[in-house]
C-alpha cells in the first residue's frame, strides 16, 4: 500500500543516487577512451536484442522489452533526466504518488550500479586487450574477473521490482490522467526527458495488461546466465 511508503526518504535516497550516478559518468570525462564505454554498451544492448527476441516479436510484449532495453538496460544516456529530476527531487516529493517517486528510485538504482559495473568491466576489458573488439570469451572472462556477484543479483532484483511497480501503477487510475496532465507543463518547465521516461514506462505495462509471465521470463534468463558465466570459464552464448 502507498501509505506504507515514506515518500520523504525516498526523496532522500533517490537524490543521494543521482548525486552518485553523475559523479560516475563526469569521471569518465577525463578518460583517455572514452568511447569504450559506448562500445560496452552497445555490445550489452546487442546481446539482450538477440536473447530476448521472442519477447521483442511478440504483439504483447513488445512495448516492455523495448522499454527494459532502452530506457532501463541499454546504451542510452541517462544525463539529460538525471539533471532534471536533480532539480525538482524535493518538488516530486510532493506531487508524485508513492509509487511513481518508486519507480524513479529504483530507475535511478538500476541506472548507478549498472554505470559501476559497466566501469569494472571496461577496465578488465582493457586489461584482456579486448575493449575495442569485444567477443563473447573475452566477456565472460571479464564478467568473472570482475566478481561482485551480489551486484548482479542486485540489478536482476532492480528489474524485477521496476516492472512490478509500473505494474501496479497502471492499477491507479489517476496516474494514467496525471501523466497526459503533466505532459505539456513538464516540457515547457524543462522536464521532458523525465516526463517522458514515466510515460513510456506507464503506456509499455498498462499495453500488456499484467506483467508476472514477462517479468518471470526476463528473471529466469539472467539469472540463469548469471550463474552459468560465474560457474563456468566456457559458459555458452545465450544469444
Amino acid at each position: 500500500m502507498d501509505e506504507d511508503l515514506d515518500k520523504e526518504a525516498i526523496g532522500h535516497e533517490l537524490a543521494a543516487c543521482i548525486a552518485e550516478a553523475r559523479e560516475l559518468r563526469a569521471s569518465r570525462a577525463s578518460d583517455a577512451a572514452p568511447q569504450d564505454f559506448t562500445r560496452l554498451k552497445e555490445w550489452q544492448a546487442a546481446r539482450l536484442a538477440r536473447s530476448y527476441a521472442d519477447l521483442l516479436a511478440s504483439e504483447r510484449y513488445n512495448p516492455a522489452a523495448e522499454f527494459f532495453l532502452t530506457d532501463l538496460y541499454g546504451p542510452k544516456d541517462f544525463r539529460t533526466r538525471d539533471e532534471e529530476l536533480a532539480r525538482v527531487v524535493p518538488i516530486m516529493v510532493h506531487v508524485l504518488p508513492a509509487r511513481a517517486l518508486l519507480t524513479l528510485l529504483e530507475a535511478v538504482k538500476m541506472d548507478t550500479l549498472s554505470e559501476s559495473l559497466d566501469t569494472a568491466m571496461v577496465l578488465a576489458l582493457r586489461k584482456l586487450g579486448k575493449s575495442k573488439r569485444i567477443d563473447w570469451p573475452a566477456y565472460v572472462a571479464a564478467y568473472r574477473s570482475c566478481g561482485r556477484k551480489k551486484d548482479r543479483e542486485l540489478q536482476i532484483t532492480l528489474i524485477d521490482q521496476i516492472g512490478r511497480t509500473l505494474d501496479r501503477l497502471t492499477r491507479m487510475p489517476l496516474i494514467h490522467f496525471s501523466l497526459k496532465l503533466m505532459s505539456g507543463p513538464a516540457h515547457l518547465a524543462g522536464l521532458g526527458a523525465l516526463h517522458s521516461f514515466l510515460q513510456r514506462g506507464f503506456d509499455a505495462f498498462s499495453d500488456m495488461k499484467g506483467a508476472d509471465e514477462f517479468l518471470e521470463i526476463v528473471i529466469e534468463r539472467e539469472t540463469a546466465l548469471m550463474k552459468e558465466m560465474f560457474a563456468n570459464p566456457n559458459a555458452r552464448n545465450p544469444a
